[in-house]
């Protein structure tokens, strides 16, 4: 029996099962998921090894995040923009997008470091690119490296150097201090209780 205040209960457990019955089926069953996620996997290599030793990713350019909450973040962006490919000596997209490069025609550059940047990571990548010829019966390049699965060229923070000589040496911690202050409050009742009975005797 319903007691106080409540919903009324009015739930329906009647869910359709089965094909055979009336009106559409209501319950989705993933029994494949084990053999999709197989197939994605032998997919994925698949596609790398008829792409091999093309990076499996394009080249990103480096950027800051919007707002002024996160402007001090930097992430990889969309593409590199026009005016940076044409710093970097490309003056052709198209040609800049066969090399594993990505573009981005909308994107504008309005800080002169961010430009700055992708420019060198445009050259260091075009440093160390290995383009293979077209053209039949050219010989292609032995000394190929390997083939890049994950991100190429990816973001590096530099590592901020702590040495112990530098931190300043207390003769006293601040734990230590508050810890005394601690326990004094707490016995303070107690000794002034002992001063008072000593003045009675």
């Amino acid at each position: 029996m319903v007691k106080h205040n409540n919903v009324v209960p009015n739930i329906h457990c009647h869910k359709k099962w089965h094909a055979s019955q009336r009106g559409p089926l209501k319950v989705k069953l993933a029994l494949n998921q084990a053999g999709k996620k197989k197939s994605r996997r032998l997919a994925r290599a698949a596609k790398a090894a008829a792409m091999a030793p093309r990076p499996l990713r394009q080249l990103k350019p480096i950027v800051n995040c919007p707002t002024q909450r996160y402007s001090a973040k930097a992430r990889l962006g969309r593409g590199f923009s026009v005016a940076e490919l044409k710093a970097a000596g490309l003056t052709n997209t198209t040609y800049a997008r066969t090399i594993g490069i990505s573009v981005d025609k909308r994107r504008t550059n309005k800080s002169e470091e961010s430009f700055a940047r992708n420019v060198e990571r445009l050259k260091a990548y075009l440093a160390n690119v290995v383009v293979f010829p077209k053209k039949r019966g050219v010989a292609k390049p032995t000394d190929v490296p390997a083939q890049i699965l994950g991100t190429v060229m990816p973001i590096t923070k530099p590592a901020v150097e702590c040495v112990v000589e530098d931190v300043p040496k207390l003769e006293t911690s601040a734990f230590t201090t508050m810890r005394l202050a601690r326990q004094e409050t707490k016995v303070a009742g107690q000794r002034v209780a002992v001063e008072i009975r000593k003045k009675k005797d």
